[in-house]
């Protein structure tokens, strides 16, 4: 695990511990919820085991540019008020749960002729 990834769980474990504690937030305003999504939205799209599991069965590789692609696509859809969304690739798509930043499930292109998507209410090109 990277150092920034470290860096963010350290510092969503202080604001667990500090709403449990009941010690006042650093920033003022914002409630435990809204801290702890911005500390997710920092740290960027993560997978979930079910999707990991998928993309090593299927030999896919995840690339910087990849990944980057994914975390713009994922922004995209926050910035229109998306909960669950398909990223659709060129070669791939991915189920995303966009408030908590966690990729649920990816299928490659030939599984995607095949597949029905339900339960999203946006689809991102990307």
């Amino acid at each position: 695990m990277g150092v920034s990834k470290l860096s963010n769980l350290s510092n969503i474990s202080e604001l667990k511990l500090s709403h449990q504690l009941n010690v006042p937030e650093k920033t003022g305003s914002a409630s435990f919820a809204e801290s702890l999504q911005t500390e997710y939205q920092k740290s960027g799209v993560h997978f979930s085991k079910h999707a990991a599991q998928r993309m090593q069965s299927r030999g896919m590789e995840m690339t910087p540019g990849l990944l980057s692609d994914l975390n713009q696509a994922v922004q995209r859809a926050r910035d229109k008020g998306s909960k669950d969304a398909v990223l659709i690739g060129d070669s791939s798509a991915f189920i995303v749960n966009i408030p908590n930043n966690t990729i649920v499930t990816m299928m490659t292109d030939r599984e995607m002729k095949e597949n029905i998507f339900t339960n999203i209410d946006s689809a991102v090109l990307f």
